[in-house]
């Protein structure tokens, strides 16, 4: 239960951080930061709505808010008519660069502060529960470094 608390007292904080200090949701910026750290900053909706964690339908929502922003734009998918790509612009990329030393600093803050004072053994024995979770729950190994959310 302390686990689930802390999650939702840092995902609030740092919703409330990004949107006060750049104008941006945290979902916003998580599908910006997905996409440029894709091959070519582009990934089809499917697996973008995989890495955020959100149905198809939210994940199209979102994708279309950050369209009429201009920082991303769908494009077809021709090896499958029915697929689709969504696609970081500069200006996205320009977006996610500008938010993410608020983003950055806030998981410092309110996640990485917390774990500093316990000892090294502790640490150690946290990161492999919270492995050993997206392992079983993905079905595999857990995330590679540079899929992991920032």
């Amino acid at each position: 239960m302390a686990f689930l608390r802390a999650h939702a007292a840092v995902t609030r904080r740092l919703e409330a951080e990004l949107q006060e200090d750049q104008a941006l949701s945290l979902a916003d910026y998580d599908a910006l930061f997905q996409l440029a750290r894709a091959d070519g900053g582009r990934l089809r909706m499917n697996e973008l709505a995989g890495r955020l964690l959100l149905t198809r339908s939210g994940v199209s929502r979102l994708v279309d808010r950050l369209a009429l922003d201009g920082y991303v734009v769908r494009a077809r998918c021709s090896s499958d008519a029915r697929g689709a790509f969504a696609v970081l612009t500069p200006a996205g990329r320009t977006r996610l660069e500008g938010a993410a030393p608020t983003h950055l600093r806030g998981v410092a803050d309110h996640f990485l502060a917390g774990l500093e004072p316990l000892p090294e053994a502790e640490r150690a024995a946290f990161t492999h529960a919270l492995e050993a979770i997206l392992t079983r729950l993905d079905g595999g190994s857990p995330m590679a470094a540079d899929d992991q959310p920032a």
